[in-house]
């Protein structure tokens, strides 16, 4: 048996479509950073980016369970001293929609340079709308 290689130029990448209005974030997030990694296809290589393209629509809608909308805390800091800024989910989905569910998808990638680079494969979008119909996106029913 010889051990086939994919290299990123040649690996066939494609584009899906998963919508998350009224899914839990926490199972969108896994499964859209499964698919960004390329864990879901047979020559998945960890060093390697070779995932698909996730389009996500809705993320606005996306639902915590229990008390995570008042009590899940999300952090940031300006660099200078005391500079700790804390907001809480409510807070920060009222701010910007589509934080929570990138941080959550961000925090699932491998850390460094192509975890920054996966994570932009991830593209998410507030309303039921979004650019890439072009590319003829697979809904994912989750």
């Amino acid at each position: 048996m010889k051990t086939v290689f994919v290299n990123p130029a040649s690996a066939e990448r494609k584009w899906y479509v998963i919508d998350a209005d009224g899914k839990v974030m926490g199972r969108v997030a896994a499964k859209v950073a499964s698919m960004v990694r390329g864990k879901n296809k047979a020559f998945f290589t960890p060093n390697q980016e070779l995932g698909d393209y996730v389009v996500v629509i809705n993320a606005d809608k996306v639902l915590v369970t229990g008390r995570k909308a008042q009590q899940k805390l999300y952090y940031r800091h300006s660099g200078y001293v005391g500079g700790l800024k804390v907001d809480t989910f409510e807070k920060l989905a009222a701010r910007h929609p589509t934080a929570p569910l990138e941080n959550a998808i961000k925090g699932m990638l491998p850390k460094g340079p192509l975890g920054r680079k996966m994570a932009k494969n991830a593209k998410i979008y507030a309303g039921a709308q979004h650019p890439h119909a072009a590319q003829n996106p697979t809904a994912i029913d989750l």
